[in-house]
């Protein structure tokens, strides 16, 4: 168990300021007719939305219904995440009396704020082509995706993440499933932070050892104006929060956003994806944006130095940093990470979305934690025939 490192934490400020999207301009609805424009057809897409759509299409396992949590008595206690198993083949075509009998080493995804399990269903696939011994578990953590409906009869109602991060445990528990990994993006990365921090400190106790992976984000407090000047998570959700509903068209909600509010095309269309029909006409949100919004505060605030520092035993953390990351990774940061002990590995030719923007590169840096080096670029290129 490593001791404590003294330090200020290099990605926690001393004051907090709300930062608003630079030069962009709420509309209100006074101005609706004016201020959104009404075109008709859908932008081209730029490739990370292309790559992200393409997960969201391929659906490799049958998704999971939300279940309920049981108590002692077998009673309902509150509802569990939805959640979805990709199974390699090995795990596919083997008995699931075998399988209960030897449970499959297993990996958590874990996506980041405003997404969803879909975006990480291809990297998902590409984990069980390389370790087809292994399952992924992917969830919609609380206010996303079809965990959307289930915020209001959780227990806790903190939507922080340290709550968001006692969601996945609790279902892991339900599923019996104990993991050998976890990774988590962005947002999703803090939250498998804490979820090893929890159940490492003996809140929820899990086997070990456990490996961790931090997918391009920082451990410490965190602020917007610290991640470059385009497309910053609060300045997106802010603008969404104001946009007035229902939303007449997809593109019209696009095209306010890249032209009004300054963000790239990339980031607005996937912004729309989370759109659902509104039966009235149009479209409203399917997320609970105010909730996705306090979830968002607690990402900035929630220092996770203390983890780093003292790891319970059998805890191994590791970061990945993108190259063109919209995070401002100060030397700082990364010295004291790697002074407590932890790795950071730089993914060349990639932004943010490590997961879709080079998700070859990032199954090599992973590789080794689910038992070793597999060269999948080699096994894509030869013919099948030469496989057995």
């Amino acid at each position: 168990m490593r001791g404590p490192l003294s330090r200020q934490s290099p990605s926690k400020s001393p004051t907090r300021s709300a930062p608003r999207a630079e030069g962009a301009s709420m509309p209100r609805r006074s101005q609706r007719s004016s201020t959104i424009p009404r075109a008709r057809d859908v932008p081209e897409q730029t490739p990370v939305t292309r790559a992200l759509q393409l997960d969201a299409e391929q659906q490799y396992a049958t998704p999971q219904a939300s279940g309920v949590a049981l108590n002692g008595n077998g009673q309902g206690v509150e509802p569990l995440l939805a959640h979805e198993i990709v199974r390699g083949a090995l795990v596919r075509f083997s008995s699931p009396e075998s399988r209960d009998a030897r449970p499959p080493p297993t990996a958590v995804l874990v996506h980041g704020i405003m997404g969803s399990k879909r975006n990480m269903v291809s990297f998902a696939k590409r984990l069980v082509e390389g370790f087809p011994t292994w399952q992924v578990v992917l969830v919609d953590l609380r206010c996303h995706g079809d965990s959307a409906g289930l915020a209001p009869h959780l227990v806790n109602q903190d939507h922080g993440v340290d709550a968001a991060a006692g969601d996945v445990l609790k279902l892991l528990q339900s599923l019996k499933m104990f993991p050998e990994v976890l990774i988590g993006h962005s947002f999703g990365g803090k939250v498998v932070m804490s979820m090893a921090h929890q159940f490492g400190s003996g809140v929820t106790r899990l086997p070990r050892p456990v490996k961790v992976w931090v997918l391009d984000a920082l451990p410490g407090e965190i602020r917007s104006a610290e991640m470059g000047g385009q497309d910053r998570p609060e300045d997106l959700i802010s603008a969404l929060r104001h946009y007035p509903l229902p939303v007449r068209t997809k593109s019209d909600l696009m095209t306010w956003l890249t032209a009004h509010g300054g963000f790239s095309q990339g980031i607005a269309q996937w912004a729309a994806t989370n759109l659902a029909p509104n039966p009235g006409g149009g479209f409203v949100w399917k997320v609970d944006l105010e909730a996705i919004h306090r979830m968002y505060l607690s990402y900035e605030s929630t220092d996770l130095w203390p983890f780093l520092e003292s790891p319970s035993d059998g805890i191994t953390v590791s970061f990945v940093r993108a190259e063109r990351s919209n995070f401002r990774w100060s030397g700082k940061d990364q010295d004291l990470i790697k002074a407590l002990g932890h790795d950071v590995h730089l993914l060349r030719d990639s932004g943010h979305w490590v997961h879709t923007e080079n998700p070859a590169g990032l199954f090599d840096i992973i590789a080794p934690s689910c038992g070793g080096g597999v060269d999948l670029h080699l096994r894509r290129a030869q013919p099948s025939s030469a496989l057995n």
